[in-house]
């Protein structure tokens, strides 16, 4: 199990570089993560729903996502409360305290998942959740060294130097770790290390002395390597290369975004500049627009009125600009949206956008699924819908999407405004290239994202080869957890 000495320390990206080497050495490897909190999120092979990052380090193992990889995933609404999905499907709304009560019945859930899991294959990587040293989070702890405890699993501690203070964050969380915990963990990572390794030696070598426990290596910054990230937002707008035609890309930063590694594929483009508008920042003039998803629909289009974005958008379209609405985005761009059960808030209705005759109904039960199909311009595309609203209208009468000959999305009469539910329309060549040459970037260079995730995974797993010490790993994961 690799546990974080603190939040975004490198857990996932390492989970998913150690699956794709014991891949490589043909082990039937699996990654596992019991709690998660995120927004971005992957539909499975059963029509689940789990943690994005664990579908990445499904594909890292050579294998569909699975329910069974993440359990439980909690999808903040707001600053207390989350949605609760267990086993792929949704539980309902929490808010914090509640759901800490609830822990205790969610462990055996977990386990059972974890030993299915174990039943099907040979190897398993754990990815704990935060830090194990947040003490408040100790009681009844299902997502770090609580499970651990339970399912009797080796730990691994991993830090990112290049946040400072390693030795601090390291020494610290295995001081505030009981004793029978201490002992589980085997070893430290540090992560993103600059410079001459040297330099950093003689600190290694008293961390080892001092704690007792073996720096299993050290991994390097490495500045080309890309990994969707799990769940934070970092918001950097896309490199200008001013060698070439780009088109101007904005999509606004959501109090809720979800699912923004739809983005992912545009970020990496060099013929694109996408740039990220965050609250209070001026919104620059663009050809494409993007509204993303979101789990607080109703919230976030508040924020985007009160943001003055409808006034910014209405002149972007007097101007013949292009707008697409993904998911939630795709929700606002309609008349209404309803929310009689209070799924996301406060039950009751939010007048939309009204860029499409259309009107949304959130129902209790989420439509989960992997697609394929084709786009209104002639593409191939596939992806995956998550979502809880029901649209209809006059708008839908111009489908944007025909999916295994099923009509999905809009598209407006003038050519201008495409909505749909589909994640990961950007992920698929054909798909990508069409879009562009939509919103008007032509000739545009044929980039396979796909291509590039798999190379991400492959450069992450060539990183632990060489800085880390494998063999002793495998040791540490054969041998007696709590020896």
């Amino acid at each position: 199990m690799v546990q974080g000495a603190t939040s975004d320390a490198g857990k996932s990206a390492l989970v998913c570089g150690l699956c794709r080497v014991f891949q490589r050495r043909g082990l039937q490897v699996a990654p596992f993560k019991p709690q998660n909190m995120a927004l971005n999120s992957a539909v499975t092979a059963e029509g689940g729903e789990i943690g994005r990052a664990q579908a990445l380090q499904a594909e890292a193992c050579g294998l569909p996502p699975q329910n069974d990889m993440n359990p439980v995933l909690i999808k903040p609404n707001s600053d207390t409360g989350a949605q609760i999905i267990v086993n792929g499907k949704a539980r309902g709304n929490l808010e914090a305290g509640a759901y800490h009560g609830e822990k205790p019945s969610l462990m055996p859930e977990v386990i059972a998942a974890f030993q299915r899991l174990q039943a099907r294959y040979g190897a398993i990587v754990i990815e704990g959740a935060g830090s194990p040293a947040e003490i408040n989070l100790r009681k009844n702890d299902i997502a770090n060294m609580g499970f651990a405890e339970e399912a009797d699993v080796p730990v691994v501690i991993i830090a990112d130097i290049d946040r400072g203070g390693v030795f601090a964050h390291l020494v610290g969380t295995l001081m505030l770790l009981s004793e029978s915990e201490q002992r589980r963990v085997r070893g430290f990572v540090i992560n993103k290390f600059r410079g001459d390794i040297a330099l950093l030696q003689p600190g290694i070598d008293w961390l080892e002395t001092y704690t007792g426990k073996p720096v299993l290596g050290v991994l390097p910054y490495d500045h080309d390597l890309h990994l969707a990230a799990e769940d934070g937002f970092s918001g950097h707008n896309n490199r200008i290369n001013s060698d070439k035609k780009q088109l101007q890309v904005v999509v606004p930063v959501l109090p809720r975004i979800s699912n923004h590694t739809d983005f992912e594929p545009l970020a990496l483009r060099d013929d694109i500049n996408l740039q990220y508008v965050r609250s209070g920042q001026p919104i620059p003039p663009a050809d494409l627009v993007i509204l993303p998803g979101s789990k607080s629909v109703r919230a976030d289009l508040k924020f985007l009125i009160e943001a003055g974005w409808d006034s910014y958008l209405g002149k972007h379209l007097r101007y013949g600009g292009k707008l697409i609405g993904i998911c939630g985005g795709f929700q606002m761009l309609g008349e209404t949206i309803a929310d009689p059960l209070g799924i996301e808030g406060p039950a009751g209705t939010s007048t939309g956008l009204g860029l499409l005759a259309m009107q949304t109904t959130l129902a209790a039960e989420k439509v989960l699924s992997n697609v394929s199909g084709q786009l209104w311009i002639g593409a191939a595309c596939e992806g995956y819908e998550i979502h809880a609203g029901r649209s209809e209208g006059a708008a839908l009468a111009r489908p944007a999407l025909s999916l295994a000959g099923r009509a999905e999305g809009a598209i407006s009469g003038d050519g201008q405004i495409f909505g749909t539910y589909l994640h990961g329309l950007f992920d698929h060549s054909e798909a990508c290239l069409a879009v562009l040459n939509w919103a008007g970037l032509a000739d545009a260079e044929d980039v396979d994202y796909r291509d590039l995730r798999n190379a991400g995974i492959d450069r992450m797993a060539d990183l632990c080869e060489t800085h880390l010490d494998i063999e002793r790993i495998c040791g540490i994961m054969a041998s007696p957890a709590s020896d």
